[in-house]
């Protein structure tokens, strides 16, 4: 079991996390024709923006509620009721997503109260169009906790109860990804459910709004994604999997609401992980695993015999979001390498502590830059702000999560299931092989760590 402490600093230095509206708005990014609507100044909307469009390469729907000075005194609610009018009569979105930020929240303001008094006030101005508000103050949480927050929203406003005589679907599943699965783990995780005949509902599903793909026309909303329909009658699912801690409380929502049994799995990024997964299909399906499920496991297995001679003694440092970061410290682990550095966002998960670390720190990439260096780590693995620590350290960066920005594709990598899993090996093993340490006769001098000069050389070994 880990232990979890936290550097105490009077600023963050090269801040690991992003912040919980973005984390929020991201999941209502993969909502179709969905609009989500930062409550705050330009400047909190504009950095998000900026984001996203640097890590998926794509036009993103984004929009502001533009609070000023006057507004910021006297309260924003005129701007919110103006903003959620706008947006309705220039964009007509089936759902507009409001995101609390730090400004609104240190103020104070009863945001239930301003948005239930604009529905009714406007409710004919409004019609089709549905209005969820998620708290998700700047100041606290990272992006995992935002996106959690906007995707039991999600359920909470959009789910129509189940009455107790209503026929469940035998074969509708209701999937919860986490925020860290990009567009092709979402993708290859609705094929596998495919697979055994099941059709699969992905709340939100960042693959059809966030895939690349180019509309023939202008589209000012999501374009893709799930529906809002689709949402709505997902209370009659057969099952509900979660597919980390952070989307745990969607799930129970879901149970409450319309009696959906539900599975929360950790990861899905291990054989073990991935075994779990398929055999909850076959459970819930009542069919026998597909042979090209069984094929892409014994591929696996391959990737992971050929592979294991690179990771062996390797010692890893991963600074990431705490589902995540479990994620790849398992994989890691289960691969024969040491995590000797465990850098998170936020030490409120539970999941921190099954870490296969020592130590989680929560922390940023200061102090991941500095623990790292001090353990001498073969291999970093955190987002494209970790590249300064790679030129520092002279050590080799696997980039993974969000932001990645100098680099293009990092949203078609898989990295769950047993595809993803054998990918993701491939991927690393190369960085080792490309990275090697080159021994030499000094290098292998076996009085070296003995501070001795060897015999018949004019220089100490011990350098």
């Amino acid at each position: 079991m880990a232990t979890v402490t936290t550097h105490q600093k009077a600023a963050s230095v090269n801040p690991l996390k992003s912040s919980q509206p973005l984390g929020a708005a991201l999941a209502f990014l993969g909502v179709a024709e969905a609009m989500p609507l930062f409550h705050g100044s330009q400047g909190c909307t504009s950095f998000a923006l900026v984001l996203f469009v640097r890590h998926f390469k794509e036009t993103i729907p984004l929009q502001t509620t533009a609070m000023d000075e006057v507004a910021t005194i006297l309260g924003g609610a005129d701007h919110l009721e103006e903003a959620l009018l706008n947006l309705k009569n220039r964009t007509k979105p089936k759902l507009i997503g409001v995101c609390t930020t730090a400004l609104v929240e240190t103020r104070g303001e009863d945001f239930w109260g301003d948005i239930k008094q604009i529905k009714q006030k406007r409710a004919e101005e409004l019609a089709g169009t549905d209005v969820l508000l998620v708290h998700t103050p700047d100041f606290d949480g990272s992006i995992e906790e935002g996106y959690g927050k906007a995707v039991a929203a999600l359920i909470d406003g959009l789910v129509q109860p189940v009455a107790a005589e209503t026929a469940r679907s035998a074969t509708k599943v209701a999937i919860l990804p986490g925020w860290h699965h990009t567009v092709a783990d979402i993708d290859h995780i609705r094929d596998t459910v495919e697979s055994f005949g099941l059709e699969p509902v992905i709340v939100p599903d960042i693959s059809g709004s966030l895939d690349g793909t180019v509309p023939g026309r202008w589209i000012p909303t999501t374009y893709g994604g799930t529906t809002v329909e689709a949402i709505r009658g997902v209370g009659d699912a057969a099952h509900c999997i979660a597919i980390g801690r952070h989307v745990r409380r969607a799930a129970e929502r879901l149970s409450a609401i319309g009696g959906v049994p539900f599975t929360v799995l950790d990861t899905l990024g291990a054989l073990e992980a991935s075994d779990r997964f398929v055999a909850l299909l076959s459970k819930i399906s009542g069919r026998p695993v597909p042979a090209k499920l069984r094929r892409a496991r014994s591929r696996l297995q391959d990737a992971m015999l050929d592979g294991h001679f690179h990771f062996g003694g390797k010692r890893v440092a991963v600074a990431a979001e705490p589902d995540h970061l479990y994620q790849l410290a398992t994989f890691f682990g289960g691969m024969g390498a040491e995590i000797v550095t465990a850098v998170t966002t936020t030490g409120h998960s539970s999941i921190l502590e099954h870490v296969p670390a020592e130590t989680v720190t929560v922390g940023d990439l200061d102090d991941f830059e500095q623990l790292a260096g001090a353990a001498g780590c073969d291999l970093l693995v955190t987002h494209s702000h970790g590249r300064q620590a790679e030129e520092r350290l002279g050590v080799p960066l696997m980039r993974v999560g969000f932001p990645i920005f100098d680099r293009l594709g990092s949203q078609h990598r898989r990295t769950v299931l047993y595809d993803g899993v054998r990918d993701q090996i491939i991927e690393a093993a190369n960085i080792f092989q490309a990275h090697q340490r080159i021994n030499t006769p000094e290098s292998l001098d076996p009085f070296r760590d003995r501070g001795e000069t060897h015999v018949g050389h004019s220089q100490v070994a011990h350098h």
